[in-house]
C-alpha cells in the first residue's frame, strides 16, 4: 500500500503590510468624502450616511492586527480603495505564477527535492487570475516540471481539497509527487469601502509537496492518515463576479461582484459543522480529540477558531494547540490553515498528531489528519 507524506511546505509573503490604524485612517477618509459628497441626499433621507470604522472594532471582531498585500498605495487611497496591480503581457509570468513559484521553491528546498522530482501541480485557490490557460500549467512550465497540472477552486477550502486530490494521485500511482499551491490575492476581491468586511483579507501564497513515503527520508515530514471533505450549499458567503457579467450591464460594478457575506449567519452555521466534521473524522480513525497535539485551523476569525477548538476538545485550546497567524496575515482564504501549519509544525516530534482544517464559502470544509514521522 502506497502512503502519502507531506515532505515540505513553502510560503510567499508580500513585503507590503497594512496595519489596522492605517486601514481605518483611509477608510474613515473615504467615509468623510462620501458623506460630504452626498450631504443633501443624506439630509433628505435618500442616502444612508456611512459610519466610520476603528482599530478596536476590527481587532475585537476578528483578532486581526495587520495584513500583507500585493499593493498598499491603491488600497489606502480614499479615492481608489482597491489595489493597483497592472496587467502583464501575455508573454510575461502572471502575478499568481510568480507567487506560486516562490512558495514552491521553498517547499522543494525544505523537502530536499527539485522540480525534476515532481510529477504534478495543483493550483488551488479561491480566485484565479484568468479562466485559461490554467495558472497551474503556467507554474508547471515556470518550474520546469514534466507531467500534468490543473486548477481548482473550493473557496477557502481549496488547499485542503487540493491536498486530498494530491493524496489520491500519489496513492493510486498516477503521480509520485504533487505540489499543491494556493496563490491568494484576496485584496483583489475585497470591498474596501464596506465597514463590515474591509479589514478581513490579506494576500499570501502557500505550497505543499506531497510524496510517496518511500521517496522520503526516515522521519521526514508528516504522514497523511486521512482526509475528509464536506460541502453544503449556502449563499451566506458569495462573489458574483464572472464571465457572464458582461451579458447584463445593470450589474457591472455592483457590490455583489466583490466579496460579500452575512458574517453572523456564517459564524453560527459553519462552526458546529466544522467541529462535527473533525470529530467524525477522528472517530473514523479510532482517535480521540485528546490525541491531537495541534489544530491548524482556517484563519478567518479568532472567535470562530476558539469556538471550534472548544467544541472539538471539550475545553478551551491553548495557543500551542490552536496556533493563530490571523494577527499577522489576516484571512488569506485557503492559504490560512497552511500558513499556520508551515509556521507551527517544527516543534512536533515523532508520533505527534494534528489536523489541518479549512472552512468557508460553499459551505466547504476540508480536514486532513497528519502524524509527525
Amino acid at each position: 500500500m502506497i502512503k502519502a507524506v507531506i515532505s515540505g511546505t513553502g510560503l510567499y509573503t508580500p513585503p507590503a503590510t497594512i496595519d489596522n490604524d492605517e486601514l481605518v485612517e483611509a477608510f474613515n477618509q473615504y467615509v468623510e468624502l462620501f458623506n460630504a459628497e452626498n450631504a443633501d441626499a443624506i439630509a433628505s433621507g435618500d442616502v444612508t450616511p456611512l459610519q466610520p470604522s476603528s482599530s478596536s472594532f476590527i481587532e475585537k471582531a476578528s483578532g486581526i492586527k495587520r495584513r500583507h498585500v500585493i499593493d498598499k498605495d491603491g488600497i489606502l487611497d480614499p479615492k481608489r480603495m482597491k489595489p493597483y496591480i497592472p496587467e502583464r503581457g501575455n508573454e510575461e509570468p502572471s502575478v499568481q505564477c510568480d507567487m506560486a513559484v516562490a512558495a514552491c521553491r521553498e517547499a522543494l528546498e525544505q523537502a530536499g527535492k527539485s522540480a525534476q522530482d515532481v510529477d504534478a501541480v495543483i493550483v488551488a485557490c479561491s480566485n484565479l487570475q484568468r479562466a485559461y490557460p490554467a495558472v497551474s500549467i503556467e507554474v508547471q512550465e515556470a518550474l520546469g516540471i514534466e507531467g500534468f497540472a490543473y486548477d481548482m477552486n473550493v473557496a477557502c477550502s481549496s488547499a485542503t481539497f487540493g491536498l486530498q486530490a494530491a493524496v489520491n494521485s500519489v496513492e493510486n500511482g498516477s503521480a509520485r509527487s504533487v505540489l499543491v499551491v494556493s496563490p491568494e490575492i484576496c485584496s483583489g476581491h475585497l470591498n474596501f469601502r464596506d465597514r463590515d468586511s474591509h479589514f478581513i483579507f490579506g494576500d499570501a501564497c502557500t505550497a505543499i509537496l506531497v510524496e510517496r513515503e518511500e521517496d522520503t527520508s526516515k522521519g521526514q515530514g508528516f504522514e497523511i492518515l486521512g482526509t475528509s471533505l464536506k460541502t453544503k450549499f449556502s449563499n451566506n458567503i458569495r462573489n458574483n463576479f464572472g464571465f457572464l457579467n458582461r451579458a447584463d450591464d445593470s450589474g457591472v460594478g455592483k457590490p455583489d461582484k466583490l466579496f460579500v457575506q452575512q458574517g453572523r449567519k456564517v459564524f453560527k452555521e459553519v462552526s458546529p459543522l466544522v467541529a462535527e466534521t473533525i470529530q467524525k473524522q477522528l472517530q473514523s480513525l479510532s482517535l480521540a480529540p485528546d490525541d491531537l497535539r495541534r489544530m491548524w485551523l482556517h484563519q478567518a476569525n479568532l472567535n470562530m477558531n476558539q469556538l471550534i477548538a472548544r467544541k472539538v476538545l471539550g475545553r478551551d485550546a491553548t495557543e500551542e494547540e490552536a496556533p493563530v497567524i490571523l494577527d499577522e496575515y489576516a484571512n488569506t482564504s485557503s492559504a490560512g490553515s497552511i500558513i499556520a501549519f508551515h509556521k507551527h509544525k517544527g516543534d512536533l516530534v515523532s508520533g505527534d498528531l494534528g489536523v489541518i482544517c479549512s472552512f468557508g464559502a460553499g459551505y466547504s470544509i476540508g480536514s486532513v489528519v497528519v502524524r509527525r514521522r
